[in-house]
């Protein structure tokens, strides 16, 4: 008969102190699939890649909205500047689908915020669920580095469930989706972002030296909320915080109750 002793006697091979960090890895890996981390984007700044499981997830699609119907502008920039920040990370191009009546951005534009026009395809569609159509099939063919959607509405919950199916997998694209102020119907989105415009930066010169945006971050799956002013630097293509703020825990945005 078995002594019941040798039962909870420890292994001699494993260091009792390494035990809690086999059994957290452990949990990890046995966990339930949404809260494995998969691969990232990370936005290049400790302050807000802290309240992020390892930057922006690639293949679920994040919602960025303006926070009032002026900040239009604003939101769509920010967008644009996480698509320039995944291009710089990967070769491939990125594509942009919009619904009718919405600004697309033009070649000045992209190149003042670090996109190489000759990177990014336009596509105007005929409506929201065409946008949604392009952004999916783009997702299954896994030939894009980045894929940013502009629709009137909003992000339904059955289109942005099958966006987030079809963005499983290897290898996935960043996917983003703006749509207008405003409350919208609850989604899958793997984040929530309102942007408001914020006074730019200057140069020595006087002149705008990049763009600034207020940010809140609503949601944020297997992640947590805050609220940034962000400026954006196009050569190096990174998200930082401005210089009187670099060292203002509070101003730099904290956990949202």
């Amino acid at each position: 008969m078995r002594n019941p002793s040798t039962r909870t006697r420890p292994d001699p091979g494993i260091p009792s102190a390494g035990i809690p960090a086999r059994l957290a890895a452990l949990r990890t890996a046995l966990g339930p699939a949404d809260r494995r981390p998969g691969p990232a984007l990370p936005l290049g700044l400790p302050a807000l890649d802290a309240h992020l499981p390892g930057g922006l997830a690639l293949g679920p699609p994040h919602e960025v909205a303006p926070a009032e119907p002026a900040d239009g502008a604003a939101a769509l920039g920010f967008a644009l500047a996480l698509c320039a920040r995944r291009l710089d990370a990967v070769p491939g191009e990125a594509l942009i689908a919009a619904a009718p009546g919405l600004p697309l951005p033009h070649g000045h534009g992209l190149a003042a915020l670090g996109l190489d026009p000759r990177r990014v395809l336009l596509l105007e569609t005929g409506g929201d669920a065409e946008v949604f159509r392009a952004l999916e099939a783009a997702l299954h063919a896994r030939c894009l580095a980045a894929l940013l959607g502009l629709v009137g509405g909003g992000l339904p919950l059955k289109p942005g469930r099958r966006l987030h199916l079809a963005g499983e997998g290897p290898d996935p694209p960043l996917l983003l989706v703006l749509r207008p102020a405003g409350l919208g119907p609850p989604n899958g989105a793997a984040t929530r972002w309102r942007v408001a415009s914020a006074p730019a930066a200057r140069d020595r010169f006087g002149g705008i030296a990049g763009p600034r945006w207020r940010a809140r971050l609503e949601r944020c799956r297997n992640g947590r909320g805050g609220d940034w002013t962000l400026e954006w630097d196009r050569d190096a293509r990174r998200l930082r915080l401005p210089e009187r703020l670099a060292g203002d825990a509070a101003a730099a945005g904290g956990a949202r109750p």
